[in-house]
């Protein structure tokens, strides 16, 4: 039987639950202006349309819960091809969809699938990668959900102009083709080996690290990891079994935190205010129709484009500051819309008969809000976008990595899902000061980065837990030691900083 072991392959593989993300995000967005679509469904207003796109989010909080525990049992590899079953059962709910409440069930079954995939894969990703590529691996997550978007939108595009409901019907039934994929070529992959380690089956453990390093079982790389597993699961055994409650205990709080955290601002400094309901966002910038359309395909691009020079310097770039510059940038284009639409635009009662948009501008400060909307996809898409799974996926210990993450991904699914429904009032109710109260948002996930956020690249997974648990502050200069240009780790000083800290 063929198995895979280059890290890129495996990354490649288990990125296909990202896509699916990124499919489900876009499958709805091109049809907000399509005749067959709101024909169909009868024009559903803001509240309708919001719960259609909550519903994916909904369950997805879902998913990303049942997951951590799942995930220990059964190991990360059997978890992911797991939530596939219920991606195929969404899709063809989705594509036979007779009225909105079929849809909703449909597009919700679809969320647990991509809660459950979300937190999982990077967990998985995270636990087999070289350290020195790993923030790019798990960033492949990010990546294929920008591709996911891109081509979901385009395809729906391409439907959109087959007269009738096959229109968005056909582009919801091939969504079932990545999710086949992803539940066809996973189990061609290792298991992570800290859950086989975990399991007692450190032979095995030793034969994935040794082939993924593409390194002989007895070098010092291999033997390294494997004495810095060993290490972890010693002290592990020495305490209690570890559930969801412990993550908000003494020793876990300040990770769990920072998990949770990262995850939230992900959703609130606005990505997707521009994500779902972009069309309606160039509705008030004056544009309509196939115009609209294109020009909002024009951020996917911008979003996938920009994502990739992130995967190539994240591990030079490092994670906090990365995340610290995005927040400033996002913050700044936010504001800028604000002060666009305050001061250029006007209300009117409807855009093309949508009720939704009751803010219109036009002329040149049109154009300054598009490109501010480019600009803001940009730098989301190049900061916040791949490091909030990647930093998440790194910070707890093993016991509770699949805990932690599934904890920290429901606390995005379930701001997405609020979001969902916030954003076509608040567009209707307070229109232009929307802008405000993300850009807000973004100036204080700048604050708490700083103060709160460990760096975390080029270490060790191991190392990563016990620095948390060290009282050294994020920005202090012992908070900038790395690993040795030989690879080999600091978990002995650290170690030490512990000790004199108590």
């Amino acid at each position: 039987m063929l198995e895979i072991y280059n890290p890129y392959a495996i990354a490649a593989i288990s990125a296909l639950g990202g896509f699916l993300f990124g499919t489900d995000i876009s499958s709805v967005s091109a049809f907000l202006d399509v005749d067959s679509y709101l024909i169909y469904f009868n024009h559903p207003n803001d509240t309708t349309q919001g719960g259609i796109t909550a519903a994916m989010p909904a369950g997805a909080f879902v998913g990303a819960l049942i997951a951590g525990p799942v995930s220990n049992r059964l190991g990360r590899k059997k978890s992911i091809v797991l939530s596939t079953v219920c991606w195929a059962i969404g899709c063809i709910l989705s594509c036979a969809a007779q009225n909105v409440p079929m849809l909703v069930v449909g597009r919700l079954i679809k969320g647990i699938c991509v809660g459950w995939t979300s937190g999982q894969v990077p967990v998985y990703l995270a636990e087999q990668s070289p350290r020195a590529i790993r923030g790019r691996l798990v960033g492949t997550q990010q990546i294929a959900i920008t591709i996911g978007i891109l081509v979901m939108f385009y395809v729906s595009y391409g439907c959109s102009f087959i007269k009738g409901n096959t229109s968005f019907r056909l582009a919801w039934g091939l969504q079932l083709v990545p999710g086949a994929l992803l539940g066809l070529l996973l189990p061609l992959c290792p298991e992570s080996c800290r859950w086989l380690a975990s399991r007692g089956r450190m032979q095995e453990a030793e034969q994935v690290i040794a082939k993924i390093h593409n390194l002989p079982l007895d070098s010092a790389e291999v033997q390294l990891q494997m004495d810095e597993i060993r290490e972890a699961l010693r002290i592990e055994k020495e305490s209690a079994e570890i559930g969801y409650s412990d993550l908000f205990k003494k020793k876990l709080l300040s990770r769990t935190i920072a998990g949770m955290a990262c995850q939230l601002w992900s959703q609130l400094c606005g990505v997707n205010v521009m994500m779902y309901y972009v069309v309606y966002v160039f509705q008030m910038a004056g544009l309509t129709g196939n115009t609209n359309l294109i020009s909002s395909s024009i951020q996917y691009v911008i979003n996938f484009g920009m994502t990739i020079p992130a995967l190539i310097w994240v591990d030079k770039w490092g994670r906090r500051p990365t995340l610290l510059v995005g927040s400033a940038l996002m913050a700044a284009f936010l504001f800028a819309t604000a002060g666009l639409l305050a001061n250029y635009g006007h209300y009117v009662p409807s855009v093309e008969g949508n009720e939704n948009v009751r803010w219109s501008v036009s002329g040149p400060p049109s154009k300054a809000v598009i490109a501010c909307s480019y600009l803001f996809v940009a730098s989301f898409a190049i900061t916040w976008g791949p490091v909030s799974w990647i930093y998440v996926s790194e910070i707890f210990p093993r016991p509770v990595r699949a805990q932690g993450s599934g904890l920290a991904t429901a606390t995005n699914w379930i701001m997405n899902f609020a979001l969902s429904f916030f954003v076509p009032p608040a567009f209707k109710n307070i229109q232009w000061k929307t802008y405000l109260v993300f850009g807000v948002f973004c100036v204080a996930s700048f604050v708490q980065v700083f103060f709160t956020f460990h760096e975390t690249k080029g270490r060790s997974l191991e190392d990563i837990s016990t620095l948390f648990e060290t009282s050294i502050t994020p920005f202090s200069k012992k908070a900038t030691l790395y690993p040795s240009p030989n690879g080999s780790s600091h978990h002995d000083d650290l170690k030490e900083h512990i000790t004199a800290s108590e």
